[in-house]
């Protein structure tokens, strides 16, 4: 039977550790998106298209965890599954899910706002 390294699995702390930054740089990805909302409601278009692009760094910012612990996985190191993780993991897709609907509702705010000049 072989004995597994210690270094090959990621301890629970390390799991949260990241799970954390997921969820925070998402979480502030999501507050910007929907200050960005808050513009497109009063027609400040170049705000909220500002916003979003910062929106989108945060959400970047947390792929980057995310794409650090595929990493460790493809290279062997064991994760346990924890519920935070799979916390995180849910924010940074809705979030990122929110960031599409808010570009194309940006978008739709500025037609709207164009044809009603007409």
């Amino acid at each position: 039977m072989m004995t597994q390294n210690n270094e090959n699995i990621m301890n629970s702390e390390e799991i949260q550790v990241a799970a954390f930054e997921i969820i925070l740089n998402s979480g502030n990805a999501r507050t910007t998106i929907h200050q960005a909302f808050a513009g497109m409601r009063k027609s400040e278009f170049d705000e909220a298209e500002q916003l979003l692009t910062e929106a989108n760094e945060e959400i970047l910012q947390a792929h980057k965890s995310q794409t650090a612990l595929l990493k460790d996985y493809a290279n062997g190191k064991k994760i346990e599954t924890e519920i935070i993780m799979v916390h995180a993991q849910d924010h940074l897709m809705t979030t990122m899910t929110l960031l599409e609907v808010a570009q194309e509702m940006n978008y739709l705010y500025q037609q709207s706002a164009q044809n009603s000049k007409k």
